[in-house]
């Protein structure tokens, strides 16, 4: 299926790993132009030029997008994106009562002020352009809160809630916003929470990825490129009449109707 963007630019964040890696690569093979996002100048070099393999244009921003500073670095890469996909590392499992206030102001620049900062600066141009997909990487979190994930729960919900708002706002304008609820994808962080459960319970890493899966109701981890795809076709031509919605990613173990 040809989504119809190619030649189109994109800013994807947290972009050389992971789910954010992910959706670059499957813009990228629709021949979308990109630019890559990190922390640390070697990942943004090896991520660029293993997307520029496929042809497109890729330019790598060194930058901490949880910062109005590095906001700024990312969106003067490319003043007239597209497409946007915003993504950052999760906030570790805690206990609720042990959460400092350090930590819940963290959660909210890393989770919430990123994204939410990234759509503003680019929500004028892509209505006046007439044409907009936006893409939150969020959690499963957010519709199923787990007692151990309150700091992303209260981020990521939080963004929910205006991207929600948002999205009505612009759709009349072809500019849509989107969540992907991601749910037990092999990726490093799944490999962190194994990890995890080995330190805590004295079980091996098979163990705890076997219970990882058992968990999921289609017995398996998601592959990231499952993910990256979902999210390549959120930004298609083909769905601007698809936005303001939450799209579980999660081997169907979400119990909820809606």
């Amino acid at each position: 299926m040809d989504l119809g963007i190619a030649g189109r630019w994109a800013i994807v964040a947290g972009s050389t790993k992971g789910l954010g890696r992910a959706c670059a690569e499957s813009l990228a093979r629709e021949g979308v132009n990109l630019v890559i996002n990190s922390r640390t100048p070697a990942d943004c070099e090896e991520a660029a030029s293993a997307l520029r393999v496929t042809g497109v244009e890729v330019r790598a921003v060194v930058a901490d997008v949880s910062t109005a500073l590095g906001r700024a670095e990312l969106v003067a890469a490319c003043e007239a994106p597209d497409i946007l996909v915003t993504n950052c590392a999760g906030p570790p499992p805690t206990a609720f009562t042990a959460n400092t206030p350090e930590q819940w102001q963290e959660a909210f620049d890393t989770n919430f002020h990123s994204a939410v900062g990234l759509i503003a600066m680019v929500v004028p141009g892509m209505r006046e352009r007439r044409f907009g997909r936006i893409v939150n990487i969020t959690s499963a979190m957010v519709t199923t809160p787990h007692p151990f994930m309150t700091l992303s729960i209260a981020a990521r919900t939080a963004l929910t809630g205006v991207a929600k708002a948002v999205s009505k706002e612009v759709a009349a304008d072809n500019v849509t916003i989107n969540n992907l609820l991601p749910e037990r994808i092999d990726t490093g962080r799944q490999r962190e929470m194994a990890e995890l459960q080995v330190e805590i319970r004295g079980i091996t890493l098979d163990e705890a990825y076997a219970e990882m899966a058992a968990s999921i109701t289609a017995r398996r981890l998601g592959r990231p490129e499952e993910v990256g795809d979902t999210c390549a076709f959120l930004c298609g031509s083909q769905s601007g009449f698809l936005t303001g919605q939450n799209i579980h990613l999660d081997g169907g173990s979400y119990d909820g109707l809606v």
